[in-house]
């Protein structure tokens, strides 16, 4: 069975949705059984007002760049598809999601719900109580490159999250597909004695004649090649090519 999960970000003109401020950027990224598919959903938004110079210092979205994007109410046909019933992750969810239903509520369209959400925030101030946890605290705690993030932008920041995310609940190496999900835990017993060594040597892969060769040259080598401190192999049957 596929699990499918949506990691995305917002970008604003400011704080809060019911006092005039609206959302500017929305950036998508799927995953599927915890991996990056590929597939993206990124769009700028018009928000039909002026951009306050506190937003502009954070995202750099000025209002002139944004004039001739497509109004949310353009694009909340194909966000809404690609949101599916999928469980929406975010940063500090509850204010992208804010943001998101104060837009959808204006075209009259169905809020989502908050129990969709996964605030990895909330995930990683249970995990790193007491410590700094914003994204750029988590990036730098779990070494996400974040070379490319200049300022804050709703895509990329939604990539760098979506490695956080794998960081936080530990699934980086399930996502490789190395172990079934559904194997059971590995027990060690602590009295079981470690094994070393093989209990039975691999035969030689070499001949007789070929082992006097090196060890003719080896000799010519003087006391302090570094094949003195290795012991010979164990000798095989003379001139035959040892099985395997």
């Amino acid at each position: 069975m596929t699990t499918r999960e949506i990691v995305f970000d917002t970008e604003t003109t400011g704080l809060d949705p019911y006092k005039g401020d609206r959302l500017v950027e929305i950036g998508c990224i799927e995953l599927l059984n915890r991996i990056p598919s590929g597939q993206t959903f990124h769009r700028w938004v018009n928000p039909q007002r002026d951009m306050p110079a506190e937003a502009f210092a954070v995202h750099g979205l000025s209002a002139e760049f944004l004039a001739d994007k497509p109004l949310f109410a353009d694009i909340v046909d194909d966000l809404v598809a690609f949101l599916g019933d999928a469980p929406l992750i975010a940063h500090n969810a509850s204010f992208d999601l804010g943001f998101l239903n104060a837009e959808l509520e204006r075209l009259a369209q169905p809020a989502i719900p908050r129990s969709r959400l996964v605030d990895t925030l909330l995930l990683a101030r249970r995990k790193y109580p007491g410590a700094q946890n914003r994204l750029d605290d988590l990036c730098a705690r779990f070494r996400v490159d974040t070379s490319r993030r200049v300022k804050h932008g709703a895509l990329l920041d939604a990539e760098l999250l979506a490695e956080v995310y794998l960081e936080l609940i530990e699934a980086r190496q399930a996502s490789l597909g190395l172990v079934s999900a559904n194997a059971g835990p590995v027990v060690v017993d602590p009295s079981a004695p470690l094994v070393r060594a093989r209990p039975v040597p691999l035969a030689p892969r070499i001949t007789a004649a070929e082992q006097n060769a090196h060890r003719d040259f080896v000799a010519t080598l003087g006391d302090q090649a570094i094949w003195r401190d290795y012991p010979p192999p164990p000798e095989p049957a003379p001139d035959t090519p040892a099985a395997g």
